[in-house]
């Protein structure tokens, strides 16, 4: 029997209320130079920008407005630093439901034309994002909007959606049906923390199921500039904490606690640890996915890269290390055009070809 069973990400939505992309299934690939670079052996690439409105959060969305068919609401009310926001907006549309999103200040014009491009009615918020207490006053309206009896409210965390966020579970099924061989360690990015959770939860239930013999250590991985868990788990605290987000790293500027306890509490039952990096030490491994593994994915994609290559001293020879590759190159032309410093394509004669 194959471990992955697509219902259980849907957690028993009925097949006729399913709503579906052909989001998850993948693909596990073995790091070409980057991994052997710095003497990982078997460091492999989860690639998640390869679904179909370019991040993981579809995962997220098949379920959550799944849900929102089954149980009759018609109106999304969501809030994003943009992948959320663009998956619940393809997702809506597919299931013609009004989806109305809060967006963070910083979030990527990229991703601001994807959700507005899906019909999704977006207003960017002024330190949403950034301010903690500007972040709090955001969810507050928010719950007013979703009080009517056929709204629902969508954030990507399972303190607010649970049922969303179990189809992000999916991933470990996947990835324990895919590895050769039992996966070590799985390096996460985390921003609310709702992806390490229910990358951890994942793996537990397998582990508990017997269909896997233990869980992956789960190492949660964070810009210093949102230190909200990751700190927090390598200092052996019980708790995570509330920041002032100085990251520019779109999709991790989140910085309330959300999840961020929890996440606490799995990984380190799992063995695993925080991780903190620095933004320019980020965006010099997204670099490097570009030009060396040919990935095309956004600086948020990268930060679980960066961080095994920080903790490879510590890995052991033969471990068999995962990182997620969170979302797509494509949402956020900006870092792009970062990395190419102004540069353009070149225009010539045909004659002018090969000198």
């Amino acid at each position: 029997m194959s471990i992955f069973n697509y219902q259980e990400a849907f957690d028993f939505v009925p097949p006729e209320h399913r709503v579906t992309m052909g989001e998850g299934n993948t693909s596990l690939i073995r790091s070409h130079r980057i991994g052997p670079a710095a003497g990982l052996q078997n460091l492999w690439l989860k690639l998640e920008n390869c679904n179909p409105s370019g991040s993981y959060k579809d995962r997220f969305a098949a379920s959550a407005v799944s849900h929102m068919v089954a149980a009759g609401q018609r109106h999304c009310v969501a809030t994003s630093s943009g992948n959320t926001g663009s998956a619940l907006a393809a997702y809506c549309a597919a299931a013609g439901i009004k989806c109305d999103i809060a967006i963070c200040e910083a979030a990527p014009t990229g991703k601001l034309k994807q959700m507005m491009a899906y019909g999704a009615n977006i207003f960017r918020v002024r330190g949403f994002g950034l301010d903690p207490d500007v972040t709090i006053s955001v969810f507050d309206k928010l719950n007013e909007m979703a009080a009517a009896p056929d709204a629902s409210l969508q954030v990507s965390a399972f303190a607010f959606s649970p049922l969303g966020m179990g189809g992000v579970r999916s991933m470990s099924y996947e990835l324990a049906e895919q590895a050769e061989t039992p996966i070590d360690r799985v390096f996460v990015p985390a921003g609310g923390g709702g992806l390490t959770l229910a990358v951890a939860e994942g793996f537990q239930q397998l582990a508990a199921a017997g269909k896997i013999a233990r869980s992956p250590r789960i190492e949660c991985v964070q810009p210093v500039g949102n230190n909200t868990m990751a700190g927090p788990l390598r200092d052996g605290l019980e708790i995570g904490q509330q920041v002032e987000c100085t990251s520019d790293i779109s999709g991790l500027q989140v910085p309330t606690r959300i999840d961020g306890d929890a996440v606490i509490e799995a990984c380190r039952a799992s063995g695993g640890t925080g991780h903190l990096l620095e933004d320019a030490e980020i965006r010099k491994v997204y670099h490097r996915l570009l030009a060396e593994e040919g990935i095309y994915c956004e600086p948020a994609g990268a930060v679980a890269v960066a961080a095994a290559i920080r903790a490879a001293p510590d890995i052991g020879e033969n471990e068999n290390v995962v990182c997620l590759v969170t979302g797509s190159g494509f949402k956020d032309p900006e870092s792009v055009d970062r990395i190419l410093g102004g540069e353009d394509c070149p225009m010539i004669d045909a004659a002018d070809i090969g000198k």
